[in-house]
This record gives C-alpha cells, structure tokens and sequence, in this order.
C-alpha cells in the first residue's frame, strides 16, 4: 500500500515504515506531523485518485531530524571583463518516518 502526498510543493510516494526527505517543515524533531493533500491511494484491491485532493485518507508521520542538502556552487563569470562571482547555498529539509496510512 502507498499514497501520493504533498508536502512542499512537491509530490511524494510515502509506505509505511519509510523515511522521506521534504522540504523543511517547521515542527520540532519528534513531534508528530499529519498530511491531509493525498493526491492518490492504492492498496491490493483498489486505486482512488483524488480530484485533486482525497479527503478520507490521511498520512501521519513523525518528524526524525532537520539537515542541509549538500552545497549546490553557482559560478558566473563574463569572459574579458575581469567579472567573477561564486555563490553556494544548502537547501534545509526535513527527514520524516512515515507512521500510519488511515483511511476513513
């Protein structure tokens, strides 16, 4: 069994058991999280896809630990012109364990 959920901005598949990696959320490490924007559902008789959310399932996971990505360099240069400029960023996210798949 697996949901399709959104967290972010971003689409996920979530099983129970798993650990995803989303973007940072603001909740405390060990505190539990509930999402409710389920795009699909699908367990070994049937699939439900939402339209564009489903209301009767929801995904409730617990938040394991917040990190960085590692650095992503940006480099621009203008070639003759003595123009160079380095920029690096590492994206915060947020690790969580999914507990429960519940559906209503």
């Amino acid at each position: 069994m697996y949901v399709v959920l959104e967290a972010g901005g971003m689409q996920f598949i979530a099983r129970e058991n798993e650990t995803l990696v989303i973007p940072k959320i603001k909740n405390e490490v060990g505190e539990k999280v509930t999402f409710d924007k389920i795009l699909l559902y699908k367990n070994d008789e049937e699939i439900i896809v939402g339209k564009p959310y489903l209301n009767n399932v929801k995904v409730e996971a617990e938040v394991i630990a917040h990190k960085k990505l590692p650095k992503v360099v940006v480099f621009k240069f203008k070639r003759r012109k003595n123009y160079k400029r380095t920029k690096g960023h590492r994206q915060p996210v947020t690790e969580i364990k999914i507990t429960g798949i519940t559906k209503e």
